[in-house]
Order: C-alpha cells, then sequence, then structure tokens
C-alpha cells in the first residue's frame, strides 16, 4: 500500500496500531477460559490453526489467489509458523493454566523490549535513547496494572513467568523476520495463510501422536466458544499485525504490545472477574506517556516510518 501524504501515513498507522491491540487482548482471557478444563497446548493450537486455514482460504479463494513457492518462501513460512505460532502460543497456553490473565498481559508487554533489543542487534534500528526510555515506562505501566491486585496464587508458580516471557521472546524474533526477510511478491493475508498451512502439517501429527486431541464433536461447552472465538480474532488481528510491521517498521509495530496489555487486563476484570486496584488508571497515564515516546520520529510534522528498512506489503 502506497501511502504519500505522511499524516495519512501517521493516522493509519497508529489507528491500525491500536485497533488490532484491543482485540488481540481479548485473546488472553479467552486463553484462560480455553485451559479452565485442562485443554492442552498441541490440541488448541491444532484447532486454532485449522480454524485460521479455513477463514484465510476461503477468502484468498474469492480473490483468486494461487500460491506461487520457493524455497525462499517455504523458508520463511516455516519460520513464521515456529516463532509466530507453534512456540509462543504452547507456552503462553501452558503459562495460562497457571497464571493469572493479568500477569499473562504483563508479559506480552515485554515484546517492545526484545523487539527493539533484536532490531538494534542487526542492524535495523539505530539507538535512540527517548524509545528506550518510553519502552521502559510502557513495561512499568503494565507492571503497576497487574502487579497490586494481581500477585501469584502460589509463589510455587513463579517459574511460570518465565515460561509467559518466552511468547513475547518469540513474537520479537518474528517482528524482525517480517521486516528483513519478507520475500517479494507477498502480502499479509497469504503469508498468515501459508504459515498457518505449514504449521497446521507440523502440530497435526505431534498432537495425535501426544493424545492432545481436542474433541469438537462433543457438546460444546466455554472452553470450545472460547477457543473459536480466540482463533478467529488471532486470524484476523495477525493480518493486520504482519501488514503494520511491513507499513511501519519492526519497533513501531511492536507497540502494539501497549494496547494488548491494557485490553486484555480490562476485559479480564469483566469476563474473568479479576479485580484491580486504582494503579489502572495511573498506568493509564504512563501507558500514554510511553506510547508518544516510542512513536517514529517525527521530522518537519512528517512520520518517518523507517522506510529504509522494510517492504510495502502489496495487497
Amino acid at each position: 500500500m502506497q501511502i504519500e501524504n505522511p499524516r495519512s501515513r501517521n493516522l493509519i498507522a497508529w489507528t491500525v496500531m491500536l485497533s488490532i491491540g484491543t482485540c488481540w487482548g481479548a485473546t488472553i482471557p479467552l486463553a484462560k477460559v480455553a485451559v479452565s478444563t485442562g485443554y492442552q497446548p498441541l490440541g488448541l493450537i491444532f484447532w486454532q490453526l485449522v480454524i485460521g486455514v479455513l477463514f484465510l482460504g476461503l477468502f484468498l479463494v474469492f480473490r483468486g489467489w494461487r500460491p506461487r513457492l520457493n524455497r525462499e518462501k517455504l523458508v520463511f513460512y516455516l519460520l513464521l509458523s515456529v516463532f509466530g505460532t507453534l512456540l509462543p502460543n504452547s507456552f503462553s497456553y501452558l503459562a495460562a493454566a497457571e497464571l493469572p490473565a493479568g500477569v499473562m498481559a504483563i508479559a506480552i508487554a515485554t515484546v517492545p523490549m526484545w523487539g527493539l533489543v533484536m532490531a538494534l542487534g542487526i542492524g535495523l534500528e539505530k539507538f535512540s535513547a527517548i524509545r528506550v526510555f518510553g519502552v521502559l515506562i510502557g513495561f512499568i505501566a503494565m507492571v503497576m496494572i497487574a502487579a497490586p491486585q494481581t500477585s501469584l496464587p502460589d509463589s510455587e508458580k513463579a517459574i511460570f513467568v518465565l515460561v509467559a516471557l518466552i511468547a513475547p521472546f518469540c513474537y520479537g524474533v518474528e517482528t524482525n523476520l517480517i521486516a528483513l526477510k519478507t520475500p517479494k511478491d507477498t502480502d499479509a493475508i497469504s503469508t498468515l495463510f501459508m504459515a498457518s498451512f505449514v504449521g497446521l502439517i507440523i502440530v497435526t501429527p505431534l498432537t495425535i501422536g501426544s493424545g492432545q486431541w481436542v474433541d469438537l464433536s462433543v457438546t460444546w461447552s466455554a472452553p470450545i466458544y472460547a477457543l473459536v472465538a480466540s482463533s478467529v480474532i488471532h486470524a484476523v488481528t495477525y493480518v493486520g499485525y504482519i501488514w503494520l510491521v511491513g507499513f511501519g517498521g519492526p519497533v513501531f509495530g511492536v507497540q502494539v504490545a501497549y494496547p494488548v496489555t491494557l485490553s486484555g487486563v480490562l476485559l479480564s476484570i469483566v469476563f474473568l472477574g479479576e479485580g484491580y486496584s486504582t494503579w489502572i488508571w495511573a498506568a493509564l497515564v504512563l501507558v500514554i506517556f510511553g506510547l508518544v515516546l516510542v512513536q517514529p520520529k517525527l521530522h518537519d510534522n512528517e512520520l518517518e516510518l523507517e522506510e529504509d528498512h522494510v517492504r510495502d506489503f502489496r495487497s
């Protein structure tokens, strides 16, 4: 997508980022519900990928899309499926079964840290003290939201906080892969479809072999409804996220973690009954401040969206 007006690019980037984050945050309490009756990660991931492949596949068929594969694209899709779905979702589901949803939301807030450190290490980003400070401010805000009222119910479960942090690390890897390795002639929807398809090929035998199959032929209950809803939201928001990274760059893209966390905490209050103190309002102010600090550089009121390092997705 080519948008020349810098003010329009600015508005589009922020609108998409905030919208994606709000919707994606809903998957945090949904994941908590999905694992509430003992469903295991691989079984949940299998159906998530099935729903995603069907949802995206039907759209691509109506659009007349046909796959044009080569070695470069296959490797790219494989890496996206591993670092964007299989690894992070596996560890997220494991942690969600043991931790409050608020703690899971805090873990997601570390994505910008991982993304920025990796981008600096591979030369996609130049060091900016202000942007780094903004990321830290945002992380402090996430801690203020969850820590006062959602301390761990059992100190022995502290290890699962480290498990939860594996997911944002993987997302940081994925973000920079998208920015650095996206093949030519790809777009967000076909990229997610192919990554999901590759992931489905990998996870199907693992799910059956490990005995983690989730039977959808039984009478549906809240966990299955939560799984289906989360899968649809995941497909839609993930497409938007891939597009956003291609449009705005990796460091801007990972800022989606903040509205994800806010949405996840607030929706957990509404649907899971997790209570929080007035710290959440002070944290909200810090989140806004942090987002202002980490936004892409402005020169003469023009948004600079790292165009030297990323390719626009054609759609």
